[in-house]
């Protein structure tokens, strides 16, 4: 299948492309390079990936690039993703990621592309009900990054309904690893995410890290999340491509729009991500209780039974222990992510 992945030089993205091209996929990335790396789609060994350059709100663009590459179907991962900065800035959030995912909906629907694989997140449930966290459970976000994304979820419904299109949502919790040879990985600046910057103290970038709260509900205080590799999310997307494939067959009584959890089904604390950081870089890591952030739930935990159900999904990389390795293979080689020549300028390989 011809596949466009909006996003595809980011993170995500970038190991994605990897695991679709083994799946006999063809990959066309569009990107606008803002947050995303040219550099890593090199790295990932597929030869090579076609990469657009072009911005989500570029609905010409965007049709041009599905129809001269004869698109069939679109893995949609291109955001801004953090929720914080979703509160402080909500139009740039409602602008890139809603809006965007309207603009794309429209120029697949003009560029007769009828499937797509959608980013979605667990911040659409905002203060869970339960855990593990279902697909039933109650989506009410409690910031413009989770009501965005789960707009555009509503987006998918109704385009489904209009036009006939198919599509599968994919809610991922705490992304985390990196590829197991260690020539891509996680590199954004800023960085938030807990792990890079736990594994930033053995780099030498920062004295210690910071536990935000030690007194919530939870066995040692800290909050609870769940982490899946990298690359665990990525086989999940060619196995939801497959799903939308198979619901738009003559006679399938399958639904034109799937939701499916992608976690690890197992919760790691803040201790226990930096104790397993300790213990795979041999460095002490000090750590520093600070204040509770507002919003941050005690535990987010996925119940991932509904993919593994109907899906055929599994998790091949399960271990925190393997996760942490995995990064810290990629960091202590990269420790300045993709920059080449140390003063903040990424390498751009011509596509």
């Amino acid at each position: 299948m011809n596949v466009l992945v909006t996003g595809g030089a980011g993170y995500i993205g970038s190991h994605l492309i990897g695991v679709l091209a083994s799946a006999g996929h063809n990959c066309t990335v569009y990107d606008n390079l803002a947050k995303g790396h040219a550099e890593a789609l090199r790295n990932t060994g597929v030869s090579p990936a076609k990469l657009v350059v072009g911005d989500i709100s570029d609905a010409s663009a965007l049709t041009a690039a599905m129809r001269e590459n004869d698109i069939e179907a679109v893995i949609h991962l291109a955001a801004f993703i953090e929720a914080g900065e979703s509160v402080e800035k909500p139009e740039k959030y409602f602008r890139n990621n809603t809006l965007g995912g309207l603009t794309l909906l429209e120029a697949m629907r003009d560029a007769g592309v009828s499937k797509m694989v959608f980013s979605s997140t667990a911040a659409v449930y905002g203060q869970p009900e339960q855990i593990p966290i279902r697909e039933t459970d109650r989506t009410e976000p409690i910031n413009p990054y989770g009501s965005g994304k789960l707009c555009v979820e509503f987006m998918l419904r109704a385009f489904a309904e209009a036009y006939g299109m198919g599509f599968v949502a994919l809610r991922y919790f705490n992304v985390a690893g990196a590829h197991p040879d260690g020539l891509i990985g996680e590199a954004h600046s800023p960085e938030t995410h807990l792990i890079p910057l736990v594994l930033e103290v053995p780099l030498g970038k920062r004295e210690s890290i910071k536990i935000f709260g030690d007194d919530y509900d939870t066995p040692d205080g800290t909050c609870i999340r769940d982490y899946i590799h990298v690359m665990d999310l990525s086989a999940a997307h060619v196995l939801a491509l497959d799903a939308i494939e198979a619901a738009a067959r003559p006679g399938s009584r399958q639904g034109r729009v799937k939701v499916f959890n992608l976690g690890n089904g197992e919760g790691f604390s803040v201790r226990q991500v930096i104790e397993t950081c300790r213990a795979v870089t041999g460095h002490p890591i000090p750590a520093d209780v600070a204040a509770r952030r507002p919003g941050d739930p005690p535990s987010l935990v996925a119940s991932s039974q509904k993919a593994k159900d109907e899906l055929g999904w599994r998790c091949q990389y399960p271990s925190l222990e393997t996760i942490v390795a995995h990064a810290w293979e990629w960091h202590k080689t990269h420790p300045n992510g993709y920059e080449q020549d140390g003063k903040g300028q990424l390498s751009v390989p011509s596509p």
